[in-house]
């Protein structure tokens, strides 16, 4: 996968989002990921966290994504 291609998936994902992604070891598979959406807010980090993951849940499931590193912020 492509940092453009993870990016992608949350922005479709996630109202409003918008994320910075990074390939941490050239591999394609294993990424870190900065959300910032207003969907975010009043929910916990674990809950923005799970809202970011099942915007790539497929990915992850057959290990097109094989780690991804998360850093969540509510906009606005």
């Amino acid at each position: 996968m492509t940092t453009d291609e993870v990016k992608a998936l949350i922005e479709a994902g996630i109202d409003s989002s918008s994320a910075t992604v990074i390939d941490l070891t050239g591999t394609g598979d294993h990424f870190r990921a900065e959300v910032t959406s207003p969907a975010f807010e009043g929910k916990s980090l674990i809950e923005q966290h799970k809202m970011v993951y099942a915007s790539v849940k497929e990915q992850m499931a057959d290990q097109r994504i094989h780690a991804l590193s998360l850093k969540t912020t509510v906009a606005g």
